[in-house]
């Protein structure tokens, strides 16, 4: 069976199953599953494509914020000719990335391709020809210096609820927040507070605890918060066959 993040207990129903493939970023979901049958081979899908589909959705999320596509659209709703001021040029706009897998390279990659300026952030320093830190004792550092920061973390203990208010206050005011990593890594919370309060100009989310993002979450109606439904790095069908 070929799935993705099933609902707890569904697996039990299947009882010929002979292997299972998912093609979610990690397997977390299905092993913490009481009803996941440990006899049956369990694999993990890493799509050829995935690096660049997430490389192309970073680029796309690092260009809407920095080019304030939200007041774009708002205008546009509201017929309103809104001849705001030049957004900075991304020469002059430091994107930080968490998480420098090879979805993070690959996205360093395509925004360096257009100008942004790419520092990146993992807990060990990696060899690559971009700035990047390492360790906790790295963070504030990297924090500070991005003007932008896009999270693609892995799953873990440790990374679980990290940008929340004590992380985000240490970036630049007036920063943009991008997370297609986990959706356990975020408050969203924290998030909005933020945004409220001005020390992040925007944010784009694809990734939500849980999902799908329940019809009453506030971050489909936030001015300031584009959603977009788990579309970062998905396998194409041509792949999944």
């Amino acid at each position: 069976a070929v799935v993705w993040k099933p609902e707890h207990g569904r697996l039990a129903h299947f009882t010929g199953l002979k292997v299972l493939f998912s093609l979610g970023a990690g397997v977390d979901n299905i092993v913490a599953d009481p009803a996941w049958p440990r006899h049956v081979p369990l694999v993990r899908m890493v799509p050829a494509e995935g690096p660049q589909r997430m490389g192309e959705y970073v680029t796309w999320a690092a260009l809407s914020l920095q080019k304030d596509l939200p007041r774009i659209f708002r205008s546009r709703e509201a017929k309103n000719w809104d001849s705001f001021a030049t957004p900075t040029p991304a020469t002059e706009c430091t994107v930080g990335i968490m998480g420098l897998g090879a979805m993070g390279r690959r996205s360093a990659d395509l925004l360096r391709g257009v100008g942004f300026p790419v520092i990146g952030w993992s807990r060990s320093r990696k060899a690559l020809p971009f700035e990047n830190f390492a360790g906790a004792e790295e963070l504030d550092a990297f924090l500070a210096r991005s003007r932008i920061l896009v999270c693609l973390l892995p799953a873990t203990p440790e990374t679980t609820g990290i940008l929340s208010a004590p992380l985000l206050v240490k970036l630049p005011r007036g920063a943009g927040l991008i997370n297609a990593g986990r959706g356990a890594h975020q408050n969203l919370a924290d998030i909005i507070a933020a945004l409220d309060e001005g020390h992040l100009t925007g944010a784009v989310l694809d990734v939500f605890d849980p999902e799908p993002l329940p019809a009453d979450s506030p971050a489909w109606i936030h001015p300031k918060i584009t959603v977009t439904s788990h579309i970062g790095a998905g396998p194409s069908t041509r792949e999944c066959a």
